[in-house]
């Protein structure tokens, strides 16, 4: 049996520039950090030929190629295993609609799973990169690229999206106890709603390339990873919640879907509480937003948001791990 253990991320500012249309013409840029929330996947053995799978429904077929779940089913293309696995999932949070990456976590997993299954190595950046294979080329999902490396790597980092297609990540590096006041300052409410983020996102990507105020509302987005930087190397942990703000703004600009009016209200109530900047998590229209609230108002922001329910989080340093490694004599048939 092999368990892998896949964080879930948090992006600060950027979002939207990792998307293909976007960073292959200007260049992008986000900074995220990955979160004590995560995504678990057991691979084990199975005793019968074929594959048993099981998620929120259950699958038991004879060879890969008949698995519906798309992105198992290209994980085990990938990998080059057809037979005898049998593979589970399990996630802290819900995994549709919660704006943290979770169906690129799970896939971050799922490979890191079957191939230590295969008694194979991967780096993490290379978990990343074939996490992006999977779920853009094999599986035609309209979606970004930092998802998978900010879940593969670990760690608060700015991420950087080249013409190219390469990703470059770059670790923030800050004086003693900046990282530690950001985490302090984040409160993070869940607020329900089932939207598709591949439908916000294809449309976002539709509007930015046909409006040249939307692209430079991009384009300033980016601006802002670099400026969130230099403000956490310079120990200035307060800056977060000013350029969340300015962030927020800017992306409500994007596309029409990314914010409602239950959003807009959420978010003003928080602002009038305390709350110096925040945003939705994700491409939109619902799941869980976070706030940057100094600590001595933040009982203020619970009380004003008392109908929400707030989700405790830290932030994670470790990225994808495998947790319980106990290899067979026999893995899954190969190709």
């Amino acid at each position: 049996m092999i368990i892998s253990k896949t964080p879930l991320r948090l992006s600060f500012v950027g979002g939207g520039s990792d998307l293909p249309s976007y960073y292959r013409e200007e260049g992008g840029a986000v900074l995220s950090t990955s979160i004590d929330k995560f995504v678990y996947v057991t691979v084990n053995q199975r005793f019968e030929e074929g594959i048993r799978l099981s998620y929120s429904r259950t699958e038991i077929v004879g060879h890969a190629r008949e698995i519906e779940h798309a992105l198992v089913k290209a994980g085990l293309e990938k990998t080059g295993i057809t037979s005898g696995v049998e593979i589970t999932s399990i996630a802290d949070i819900p995994s549709r609609g919660s704006g943290m990456g979770s169906s690129s976590s799970f896939t971050v997993g799922l490979l890191h799973a079957l191939y230590a299954f295969r008694g194979a190595y991967k780096s993490k950046l290379d978990l990343g990169r074939e996490a992006c294979e999977v779920e853009l080329d094999m599986c035609g999902e309209p979606i970004g690229k930092q998802d998978q490396y900010a879940a593969a790597a670990g760690g608060l980092n700015v991420i950087e999206f080249h013409p190219d297609d390469s990703v470059t990540l770059a670790p923030i590096v800050a004086p003693p106890g900046t990282i530690q006041q950001v985490e302090a300052d984040m409160v993070m409410f869940y607020i329900g709603g089932d939207r598709s983020a591949s439908k916000i996102l294809e449309q976002q990507a539709r509007d930015v390339g046909a409006s040249l105020d939307k692209k430079q509302a991009l384009r300033q987005m980016v601006g802002l990873v670099y400026t969130l930087r230099d403000e956490l190397a310079k120990g200035h942990a307060q800056s977060v919640g000013e350029i969340l703000h300015e962030n927020w703004e800017l992306k409500r600009q994007l596309t029409g879907g990314i914010s409602n009016a239950m959003i807009d209200e959420v978010y003003r109530t928080a602002m009038a509480n305390g709350a110096t900047g925040g945003k939705l998590l994700g491409a939109g229209g619902g799941g869980f937003m976070v706030f940057s609230v100094p600590q001595d108002r933040q009982s203020d922001l619970r009380k004003a948001l008392g109908d929400l329910r707030e989700v405790p989080f830290r932030f994670d340093k470790n990225g994808t791990s495998i947790v319980f490694y106990q290899p067979s004599s026999h893995t899954g048939h190969q190709a």
